[in-house]
């Protein structure tokens, strides 16, 4: 499939170091599996249930998403891989946000009075109020 997203061996081995070791009970899943699946999520802007089946249930990449922002896990990923410094692309964000105002979603444009279908075609009105 060439549509799904893998962490190179490079790559996991630079994230390897800085995942949780702390973890009790049933041991983690594939890392390297869950943590593309969930890159591949980002990504695509798409929404957890659409993830590829390559990368296991669904549930497991949004439950390790969010289990690891509460813990503060890819914030730190974040500090440790931006400080190694590198290409300035590889290290931005772009953190762009558009505002438009609530009436901007849609509906009908303008204030003009429109006629019913019914007296556009001549027919009698139902009601004289």
């Amino acid at each position: 499939m060439s549509d799904v997203f893998w962490l190179s061996d490079a790559q996991f081995s630079r994230l390897e170091p800085l995942l949780p070791t702390d973890t009790r009970g049933v041991p983690r899943v594939d890392d390297r599996r869950v943590i593309s699946g969930i890159v591949h999520v980002l990504k695509s802007g798409g929404r957890w249930v659409d993830a590829p089946d390559v990368y296991g249930p669904r549930k497991t990449l949004y439950n390790r998403f969010v289990r690891w922002t509460a813990k503060g896990v890819w914030t730190d990923i974040f500090h440790t891989l931006a400080a190694a410094g590198g290409p300035p692309a590889e290290v931005l964000i772009d953190s762009s946000a558009v505002k438009a105002h609530r009436c901007a979603g849609g509906g009908k444009g303008g204030n003009t009075s429109r006629r019913s279908a019914g007296r556009a075609a001549g027919a009698r009105p139902r009601s004289m109020h």
